[in-house]
């Protein structure tokens, strides 16, 4: 009797508990947190598969998606009651995502029209060139003054406009009016409220932000950009702010239980991170690396290469607030090539080892830049280079470039966001997957020469989105007021050697970068016919 009171009375302890759906490019993840201590009760994660149908594409399926988002929960939900913590204790659901990646469906049949493309995806790249050439002066930064992104192959609207122009069931569904568009988020949402039964389409501004369509400034979508594109309005989800209810969950164990935050994933880590005060900034090692950092509530632009985002809106009535942002594509990816492509790793965790084992590239650099190079060139023509080598270098050496890339562009990333704001970090706070390799963050401490400071509990971004999520109007479990945040615990990596061996170092990455410049052009080849049909 007494072991069954106990167990009751552990499960009115806890309080209200809130979740978070963290789909990120390689693998799903739902978490579920205390919302007065911040502290991570449970989790489950599926990884997702990627398909590359042609050399560049990169594509998920939508439905192995959402299937990810339902298997998760209920994993996770079985582990809570193995635990005897009560699921319905669970008040609201977070939502952040991979970004920019773009999906249609059919509003009728629910069904996706196509699959994903990826963020990473470079199908676009003769769309990115037709837009460019169609601007004064060929300027890829054209529409910067009202999006803050330059014309690339990273954003959904050139995936939306590639759609639109080469999928026959999208091009009919777009003229017969059944067509949805919308990043994962969206997707998700819209699926988890009902889907065809009456789902939500809608996505938040940190989201659209990263589309082209949305205007920084007036906070929606815009018709200029709209008709730039030549993507009809119609199609769009509902832009609402990260904090407030969507809807609610119309299926699984946790039906009922609102939904009530959403942010792009490099939002989420920002507001996991507490990053709420201008001039905080953080760094995310994920498939890609994302420095954000946080500048108010006015948008800055850079003049060096990096993208003005929407960080966060914490509520209907609340400010939006403003982030610069440094993306690099290739980081953790650069992991799962040498795994998958190469053969020379088993698992993630080998790489730290091999790299170890030799101490340095031995003057090997590796430019990873598969998907081109993004900031601060934002070259789509860019590819992948490999460098340095002798006879010397073995498998060992390149593991070691492979960290050392890493490294290499959130310095890249790190000095473009120093020139821009005059002021200079004082250390970098990190987060995600790859921070579990002491081995990169000690090497990220000395190509800095700033200390680089990593939370004991790495899922930050999941941890944004349950704040979101818990904070929302109607839900209020959990209080973002700066004196009730809790007292994050963390590990701090100190530079350790001296600044000239990195500078030298610095400077040789640099070059290999020119190396990988110009490679991939779409141009076709004057072999004297030109122009004639």
């Amino acid at each position: 009797m007494n072991g069954i009171m106990a167990a009751s009375s552990n499960r009115i302890m806890l309080g209200p508990l809130v979740a978070a759906i963290d789909q990120g490019t390689s693998s799903t993840r739902f978490l579920v947190f205390n919302a007065k201590t911040a502290e991570l009760l449970s989790h489950h994660q599926v990884e997702i598969k990627q398909s590359f149908p042609k050399e560049g594409w990169v594509e998920e399926d939508p439905k192995e998606i959402l299937q990810s988002v339902y298997e998760c929960m209920d994993r996770t939900c079985e582990k809570l009651t193995k635990l005897n913590i009560d699921i319905s204790n669970i008040k609201a659901i977070g939502v952040t995502n991979q970004r920019e990646t773009t999906i249609v469906w059919d509003k009728e049949t629910g069904e996706p029209l196509y699959n994903a493309i990826v963020w990473l995806d470079l199908r676009t790249q003769s769309t990115v060139e037709r837009l460019i050439n169609k601007t004064p002066g060929r300027n890829k930064n054209h529409l910067k003054h009202k999006t803050g992104l330059p014309i690339s192959t990273y954003f959904s609207a050139v995936k939306l406009r590639w759609l639109m122009d080469n999928v026959e069931k999208i091009h009919e569904a777009v003229l017969s009016h059944k067509a949805m568009f919308g990043t994962v988020d969206s997707w998700l949402i819209w699926c988890l409220t009902g889907g065809k039964k009456g789902g939500v389409h809608c996505t938040d501004v940190t989201n659209a932000s990263r589309t082209m369509l949305f205007n920084i400034h007036t906070m929606d979508w815009d018709p200029e950009l709209c008709t730039y594109f030549d993507i009809p309005m119609e199609i769009l989800p509902k832009v609402r702010s990260s904090s407030e209810i969507y809807g609610l969950m119309k299926s699984g164990p946790l039906t009922g239980v609102p939904i009530s935050g959403c942010l792009g994933d490099q939002s989420a880590a920002l507001v996991g991170q507490m990053c709420f005060k201008d001039g905080q900034a953080k760094n995310t090692y994920g498939t890609g690396c994302f420095l954000l950092k946080n500048v108010g509530t006015k948008p800055v632009m850079s003049d060096h290469g990096l993208l003005t985002t929407v960080a966060y809106k914490l509520g209907r009535d609340k400010p939006a607030y403003y982030a610069l942002e440094g993306s690099v594509a290739i980081a953790g990816a650069v992991v799962r090539w040498l795994k998958d492509n190469l053969g020379i790793i088993q698992t993630s965790s080998e790489l730290e080892k091999l790299a170890a084992d030799v101490g340095t590239s031995y003057g090997c650099y590796f430019v990873p830049a598969f998907s081109g190079l993004y900031a601060p060139y934002w070259e789509p023509s860019a590819r992948g280079i490999i460098c340095g080598l002798t006879q010397f270098t073995n498998r060992s050496h390149l593991a070691f470039a492979a960290l050392e890339a890493v490294c290499f562009q959130t310095r890249e990333i790190l000095d473009a966001m120093n020139l821009d704001s005059g002021i200079h970090l004082a250390q970098l706070q990190v987060d995600g997957g790859m921070t579990s390799n002491r081995l990169l963050m000690q090497l990220q401490a000395d190509i800095l020469c700033i200390p680089v400071v990593k939370p004991s509990m790495p899922e930050t971004t999941a941890l944004g989105a349950a704040m979101a999520a818990g904070a929302a109007e109607g839900v209020s479990v959990w209080s973002l007021n700066p004196e009730d945040l809790t007292e994050v615990t963390s590990e701090k990596f100190e530079p350790q050697i001296n600044p000239e061996e990195s500078e030298l170092r610095y400077a040789r990455w640099k070059k290999a970068v020119q190396r990988a410049m110009n490679w991939e052009t779409t141009e076709p080849v004057n072999n004297g016919n030109a122009g004639q049909k």
